[in-house]
């Protein structure tokens, strides 16, 4: 594939990866990989993969309103989930340290025709072997005015890659509805994510496919620099993520 660069040498993905590196020091307190699934049992298993896919699966970060045809809406994002920290201690053996799993991100969404919109994410998870791609296709079936709010329902996929003891992938169907005043645009939205998290040929552990209910709400100021937070709850996993970009 071809991959296009700088005159220095460095290509595009190696650069979105270092300053996905660099956004949050605290990260390097994470594993430096979770590769010793060996260590858990059938149960404890079920357990990370849910933590993990309430950490992973796509994250839209954005109101329900359409960008319309020449709308962009592109940014760097940074998530930080609940864990169960003893779990990925284990899980790593014995590498991991803290109790939140933090994730950056680069965002894009493209607006289209008939209330339309495209996503896709991008990220490396600092000092772990994690990479995950995601996607999204938005449909606004209420495009909102002054009185009433945009509503949207959106679907999405992400894949987590690189890990050597598992596979995982998540789908997710969400609702959205937020409304403008002036800078701000505040949303909420309710979900739902069906997620599969496969070892890799490791004894006593087999796949196992689960479906998490998502609630979250943020809201987005847009001054030219849009900056947009936003909590969500999955299962019973928190998390809070911040982004800023351009919206237009």
């Amino acid at each position: 594939m071809y991959k296009m660069r700088f005159p220095c040498g460095v290509s595009i993905s190696g650069l979105v990866f270092s300053v996905l590196a660099a956004l949050l020091p605290v990260a390097n307190a994470q594993a430096d990989s979770l590769a010793s699934f060996e260590n858990l049992s059938q149960d404890q298993f079920r357990a990370i993969a849910r933590n993990l896919s309430a950490a992973t699966h796509y994250k839209s970060i954005a109101p329900a309103e359409n960008l319309g045809t020449l709308g962009f809406d592109i940014g760097l994002e940074v998530s930080s989930t609940d864990i169960d920290g003893s779990l990925f201690d284990q899980a790593s053996d014995g590498d991991f340290s803290g109790s939140e799993l933090i994730i950056p991100r680069v965002h894009v969404h493209k607006g289209l025709p008939f209330g339309l919109d495209l996503g896709a994410s991008l990220s490396r998870v600092p000092d772990t072997e994690l990479t995950i791609l995601g996607g999204e296709l938005r449909y606004s079936f209420v495009s909102g005015n002054v009185i009433t709010p945009a509503i949207g329902v959106r679907a999405t996929y992400s894949v987590v890659e690189g890990a050597s003891d598992f596979d995982m992938n998540s789908a997710g169907l969400e609702l959205t509805v937020s409304k403008g005043f002036l800078l701000v645009t505040p949303y909420a939205g309710i979900g739902i994510v069906r997620s599969t998290a496969d070892p890799k040929n490791i004894a006593g552990l087999s796949s196992d496919t689960y479906e998490q209910n998502k609630y979250y709400a943020g809201a987005t100021l847009n001054f030219g620099i849009a900056l947009t937070a936003e909590i969500e709850r999955t299962e019973d996993f928190r998390t809070y993520s911040v982004k800023a970009g351009i919206r237009f």
